[in-house]
């Protein structure tokens, strides 16, 4: 990640007490929240290869809920002209990560696209080593338990574990979800370096604009949760009737923050169970991941 650049601070000079958060401003060579029909701006940075950063720009255009885009649509989301839309979506047609959809004169994400993202997950150590416990807590809750990490502003599943009973969430691999309103994104954030912390905060100030102040007190309560007890709670707050507990991990291999969580409907999940029963057993499920990668 980039140096950021540009502080805002949102504590007194100083010490910060527990939980207090502090904020920068900064990027990693992309604008993670453009204005709508923004094009990102990079500066001095030599190594950088615009073109190719257009081109993934296309690729990322595309989603699981609107997977047949033209031409007009990827520039509208990309903040791209439309002449550069139409050679970089030419190019990626010719290379298989696109199929041109004639009848319809829109785009959708072809096989060799499909590959890389299959390569990616399947070279994702966490998952291989955590899904057995992951399963075994999934099956004693009667619930979900995902993996996830965090992808910009987003959270994206890497891993689900269904309990054979009980309710469900219409989740799955690749799902995305907000930050600031989920367990497993509260985890992440509490999980984090300070300097990426202070980073990502910076952005999601700017994103929330008149909500901060109450978004900045979840945060900072759910960062104090974790320092107190391991565990960061969502209760009715990314869905109004789904409670869920989330635990971070940060792979001893540098590889990055990932994060657990476990979920279910708020009739299943009581904040008293939460805290007393699934809380403490995420944990420990947690802590048994890292030893084994630890151990890899």
């Amino acid at each position: 990640m980039s140096n950021a650049h540009g502080k805002m601070r949102d504590a007194p000079s100083g010490a910060l007490g527990a939980g207090q958060l502090s904020l920068e401003v900064g990027h990693e060579s992309w604008d993670i929240a453009p204005a709508r029909g923004a094009r990102p701006a990079i500066h001095g940075d030599r190594k950088f290869v615009t073109a190719l950063a257009r081109g993934l720009e296309v690729l990322r255009a595309f989603t699981p809920t609107e997977g047949l885009l033209g031409n007009g649509e990827i520039a509208e989301r990309t903040g791209l002209p439309k002449p550069t839309v139409s050679r970089l979506t030419y190019t990626l047609t010719k290379l298989g990560y696109l199929a041109h959809v004639e009848r319809l004169a829109k785009y959708q994400l072809a096989p060799a696209a499909l590959a890389l993202g299959y390569t990616a997950l399947a070279n994702i150590r966490i998952r291989q080593l955590a899904r057995t416990d992951m399963q075994e807590l999934a099956d004693y809750a009667g619930a979900v338990v995902a993996l996830g990490t965090r992808d910009r502003l987003d959270l994206i599943y890497l891993e689900l574990a269904r309990s054979k009973h009980g309710a469900m969430l219409r989740l799955m691999q690749g799902s995305r979800l907000p930050i600031v309103s989920t367990a497993m994104g509260r985890a992440l954030i509490a999980g984090m370096p300070d300097s990426e912390r202070s980073w990502l905060l910076g952005y999601i100030k700017r994103q929330e604009g008149k909500n901060w102040p109450k978004v900045k007190t979840i945060i900072e309560r759910s960062i104090r949760d974790f320092e107190t007890r391991g565990f960061t709670l969502s209760l009715g707050d990314w869905e109004r009737d789904i409670n869920a507990i989330g635990v971070p991990l940060t792979a001893p291999d540098g590889s990055g923050v990932f994060a657990f969580n476990c979920g279910a409907p708020a009739f299943h999940f009581t904040r008293d169970k939460l805290e007393n029963d699934i809380g403490p057993r995420l944990v420990n499920m947690v802590r048994n991941v890292e030893v084994a990668l630890a151990g890899r």
